[in-house]
């Protein structure tokens, strides 16, 4: 019922009335409540009061302690895996995968349960293409680098390696034919699983299946081959992301006030710039530190795991290398005030320092924006993190953004710049090994009238 005007009216004096009592009490009653104990009597509580930060501390310290626990864990883990040499690392490198490959199905999938459970075999499907994407791939590496060495433990097998080793052999020798057939044998199953009402999903499953492979999986396996190469190629790259990180936090937190990139608020130009800094100066002593263990710099040539010994390739041996001439003349004026310790004309260090410190300028320059991408695309499904796999740290594929960028550009560049004439041997090793006994003699005959005809044999 609506009241009167008059009724109204007095209903709003009572009201006023009634608060400018209850103000007068709250200024005439202060000593009376508060008791002894500091207590308040006879006042109702606020319900705008913001609640005790007691908890929001309590589970801030209890998160910190998670993400340490974690990260010391991880940490120790990764060194003992390292320690364990080059085979276990790389077994290492394909847990990662498998892990972030399932955070991604997981996201990929978690928008449309309903029809996912429909369809049972879109899963099944996704880790089929997972499989056929490892054989490809670590198929195509053993096949150039380790085909040989299968090829003579043939000869050293019982009965069951000498089953299953020229089977492998086979395969490996066929590689590109049977990587087309198992690809190939999934894309049918797939067009016989589709099913009228879930057309659209299936081919979204089918795109987020292929974009996931190739964008996080391919890249990433680029590290299998750094390993073998030498634990060093791997572990330096990886090495200057994190310190790049860590840096570019420090950096931007001292001096950062120049936001670089609105996907990410709270990076700076000064972090990014501080980070490159840094970044490329610890790598040029870093990497001198780590050319002097063997464990470090000898490549793999077996899938064994003992100790291995070798001779250091030239990259880390000292070489001289000579100072610009502006810089020589510049010196030889200023001879009198320049300390004696200082080179005038060259410069004496290690090749594999100056690799180092390209490499750091990547992972500063190039690498980030692998971070920047993934941030984007969290941004766009308004998400956090692309998984809970590290407790207190979110999912593996939220740690690994910038590694993946960071794997394969290491990998082109040292066969590119460092191990280019090497990869020619492994090359036609591979190939030779792929030929069956008549034509691997006839080979073997052409190439020996070449060398006697080159005089470089008698």
């Amino acid at each position: 019922p609506v009241a009167s005007a008059p009724q109204a009216d007095a209903m709003s004096g009572h009201t006023h009335r009634t608060t400018r009592k209850r103000g007068n009490a709250k200024q005439d009653g202060g000593s009376k409540s508060h008791d002894a104990g500091g207590g308040r009597k006879g006042v109702e509580e606020d319900p705008k009061t913001p609640p005790s930060k007691k908890g929001t501390t309590k589970d801030r310290w209890k998160s910190m302690r998670t993400r340490t626990i974690s990260t010391v864990l991880m940490i120790g883990g990764f060194l003992g895996i390292i320690y364990m040499g080059h085979v276990y690392l790389a077994a290492m490198i394909v847990a990662i995968q498998m892990v972030m490959v399932n955070e991604l199905f997981i996201f990929a999938r978690k928008k449309a349960v309903s029809q996912e459970k429909e369809i049972p075999v879109s899963n099944l499907l996704q880790w089929y293409f997972f499989g056929v994407a490892c054989f490809f791939v670590y198929g195509r590496f053993l096949n150039h680098n380790l085909m040989w060495t299968i090829r003579e433990e043939n000869l050293k097998k019982g009965a069951v390696g000498q089953v299953l080793l020229p089977m492998a052999s086979w395969m490996l020798g066929h590689h590109g034919l049977c990587s087309y057939l198992l690809y190939i044998t999934g894309f049918v199953l797939f067009t016989l699983s589709l099913k009228r009402g879930t057309l659209l999903y299936q081919f979204g499953q089918f795109a987020w299946t292929h974009m996931i492979l190739f964008v996080v999986f391919t890249q990433s396996s680029f590290f299998v081959s750094n390993i073998f190469s030498g634990i060093l190629w791997f572990l330096l790259p990886c090495a200057f992301v994190i310190i790049n990180d860590i840096m570019a936090y420090l950096s931007g937190f001292f001096f950062g006030r120049t936001p670089l990139i609105d996907l990410s608020p709270k990076k700076t130009w000064e972090g990014f710039i501080g980070a490159l800094i840094s970044t490329m100066t610890i790598s040029f002593f870093m990497s001198k530190w780590m050319a002097q263990h063997e464990w470090m710099i000898c490549p793999r040539e077996d899938l064994s795991s003992g100790w291995i010994t070798c001779d250091p390739d030239p990259v880390f041996l000292p070489a001289e290398y000579p100072l610009p001439t502006v810089l020589v003349r510049s010196l030889s004026q200023l001879d009198g005030f320049v300390p004696q310790w200082l080179p005038r004309e060259t410069v004496t260090m290690l090749p594999i320092q100056l690799h180092a410190v390209i490499l750091a300028a990547f992972a500063s320059i190039i690498a980030p924006f692998g971070g920047f991408f993934a941030s984007g695309f969290k941004r766009a499904f308004k998400i956090k993190d692309f998984g809970d796999s590290i407790p207190g740290h979110g999912g593996l594929t939220d740690r690994m953004d910038c590694q993946c960028v960071m794997a394969l550009f290491s990998y082109m560049y040292y066969h590119n710049f460092v191990n280019s004439g090497k990869d020619a041997v492994s090359n036609l090793l591979s190939a030779f090994m792929s030929l069956d006994q008549g034509e691997q003699f006839a080979l073997f005959t052409e190439l020996k009238k070449h060398m006697h005809g080159t005089g470089l044999c008698n």
